[in-house]
């Protein structure tokens, strides 16, 4: 079989496993650090997991959450725990105690695979008790201690389970099963679990690696997170898909990732603008070698055309393409194109994938024409299959004619191509994480101090946008912002903590009594 021909997009991830150890045999699938792995090692992995979670107990339809940085296992984990039939539930490392609880009642998670010690913590040590009850067991991947289960040992059970009954399961996972649950909080504040299924994952994640063009030997990367859409199926999974090494990588250092460039060959970095403004910003870049880079792919922020041109020019890059996706989308959308020149992919998002509908929707419904700005809509097999046990927030995201409303003002430029200008939502990105202010707002007025709380993103040179905080005290109470933004850091993810906290005697309310966010978001930009 022709290596660069892509599966069938009928098939599902087990499926696309088999098919890549295969078509790409004995070529190097993994490299992580020391360990080099195969595509017929990686498919012989995948059925050692699936075995083992068979073994625990893990049903067709199970949740089983990944808490962990990138790495080989936290792959073929995932690779396993599809095989058998579970539904991913990946989990943000950067999640503290009170979040990660949250998520596991909300998805129902029945099972963990979690890092051990990792930027000085153990992980499994953030666990509440609310949050183990649930939990069949806590496998830990390197230097499990006490209760938790050491990963050889969990997958050492799986010798139980025969390759018949292995088979037996896997048969069961159809197309149009769900693979995943991505959770996002969007404006309630709470996390929705985005149902995802193996056949539109894989359309999506073959679509996108042919509008990107990913080839067959190139060397990727991966700096964005696997619990992020654009590291687990924009890295991962389409490494698998198009014979690519994937090489992940743990956490975030400039100098770190031009060193890999050069002594790896990288060929292809995928991830937010911030990561390649980080590259850019070290008065010793030119000392490294970049020659081996060929394809620099960006997405979820604003993207200045100096910055396509810095990419091409000082890092080396022969092509770089900007697109635009959402969670409920997969993480897709639109995208540009390597050949696209540097001001269509700077100021636009590209073009819709094939069989998928972008359009622009005015507030009555009706659609408008090339050029006006409205909402941006889309339809197709990426959307989503709604939010997980909420279907009042999935009506009011899918009408009844199938578009997904995004929450973002746009249009379509007379070339086609979608431009993004304003939100509807309050959501902003930080380095390309998605930040939601009313979430951010829920957790940060448990301080005792804070009676009020307003959150909007502002502009920032090297994230994109980072949070503000509008203040007001409770009587009688008093707090610095170091102080807020120190217990911020010990109670929620570092992204979302603002960065700069003013303190007010009142917010802008309309007469309704809702916080003005716009008025806020002028005093800012203002001062700028």
């Amino acid at each position: 079989m022709d290596p660069n021909v892509s599966p069938p997009d009928f098939t599902t991830i087990p499926d696309l496993c088999v098919w890549a150890a295969q078509t790409y045999g004995h070529e190097t699938a993994i490299e992580d650090g020391e360990r080099s792995i195969s595509f017929v090692e990686l498919d012989a992995m995948r059925r050692q997991a699936a075995k083992a979670f068979m073994a625990a107990g893990v049903a067709k339809g199970d949740r089983v959450m990944i808490w962990s940085p990138n790495s080989w296992k936290w792959f073929v984990g995932a690779l396993g725990l599809l095989s058998a039939g579970a539904v991913l539930i990946p989990c943000s490392t950067r999640f503290k105690a009170t979040e990660v609880t949250e998520l596991i009642r909300r998805s129902g998670t029945t099972m963990m695979l979690c890092a051990g010690e990792f930027l000085g913590q153990y992980y499994p040590d953030m666990l509440e008790r609310e949050a183990r009850a649930p939990l069949r067991a806590v496998v830990v991947f390197d230097e499990a201690r006490g209760r938790d289960l050491p990963w050889d040992e969990f997958l050492a059970r799986g010798a139980a389970i025969g390759d018949g009954e292995l088979e037996e399961r896997t048969a069961e996972v159809t197309p149009d099963d769900l693979c995943d649950m991505l959770f996002t909080s969007g404006t309630t504040g709470y996390p929705k679990g985005v149902m995802y299924g193996h056949r539109q994952c894989l359309r999506a994640i073959d679509a996108w690696a042919t509008r990107v063009g990913i080839g067959h030997g190139d060397r990727i990367l991966v700096i964005p997170p696997f619990f992020h859409a654009f590291g687990y199926r924009s890295g991962a999974i389409v490494s698998m898909m198009r014979g690519a090494v994937l090489m992940p990588h743990l956490t975030y250092d400039p100098a770190e990732i031009l060193k890999r460039v050069a002594a790896e060959r990288i060929s292809v970095i995928p991830g937010p603008p911030a990561i390649f403004h980080g590259m850019l910003q070290l008065p010793d870049l030119a000392s490294y070698d970049t020659s081996s880079l060929r394809l620099g792919i960006t997405g979820g922020a604003v993207v200045p055309s100096t910055l396509i041109r810095r990419m091409r020019s000082d890092l080396g890059f022969a092509g770089v393409v900007n697109g635009y996706g959402l969670t409920e989308c997969g993480g897709y959308g639109t995208m540009c194109r390597a050949d696209d020149d540097d001001e269509v992919i700077a100021n636009t998002c590209g073009k819709p994938f094939p069989e998928t509908e972008v359009r622009i929707m005015a507030q009555d419904g009706t659609f408008l024409p090339d050029g006006e700005h409205g909402e941006v809509v889309i339809r197709g097999y990426i959307t989503m299959r709604g939010y997980f046990m909420d279907p009042e927030a999935t009506s009011r995201t899918i009408d009844e004619a199938g578009w997904l409303h995004t929450g973002d003002i746009g249009y379509i430029d007379p070339n086609g191509n979608l431009r993004i200008e304003d939100r509807l939502k309050d959501m902003y990105i930080t380095g390309g994480f998605n930040c939601y202010p009313a979430e951010i707002e829920r957790l940060l007025s448990a301080h005792p101090a804070v009676g009020q709380i307003a959150v909007i993103g502002v502009p920032d040179e090297r994230l994109g946008e980072v949070g503000k905080a509008f203040v007001v005290l409770r009587p009688g109470r008093s707090a610095t912002e170091q102080e807020l933004i120190a217990w911020a850091r010990q109670t929620i993810a570092n992204f979302k903590v603002p960065r700069s906290i003013e303190f007010r005697a009142a917010l802008p309310t309309s007469p309704q009594g809702k916080v003005q966010k716009t008025v806020l978001r002028a005093e800012v930009l203002g001062r700028s």
